[in-house]
């Protein structure tokens, strides 16, 4: 697991008027029979479904499972950025 902290100091505001954000970053994996990005979509469906305040996500991985030379499911390993209240 890892944790982000993101320290705002905006601009004319005192050091101790400053805010602290704190973000987590999970891993799913999620699949599709049909599209990388409808395995993306469906990640970030689930994620926002069980996660409050889901800011960002990337892709660190792809797949895809092929069976006697066709393509059977487009995989996706998403990094999904969420902010803790």
């Amino acid at each position: 697991m890892v944790y982000t902290y993101t320290l705002i100091n905006p601009i004319g505001a005192k050091p101790s008027e400053a805010t602290m954000t704190v973000a987590k970053i999970i891993e799913i994996t999620c699949s599709s029979p049909t599209s990388f990005d409808d395995a993306i979509q469906k990640g970030i469906n689930k994620a926002n479904e069980t996660l409050k305040n889901v800011k960002s996500a990337w892709v660190a991985d792809q797949t895809l499972h092929v069976d006697q030379g066709q393509v059977t499911e487009y995989q996706v390993r998403l990094k999904v950025t969420f902010v803790l209240d």
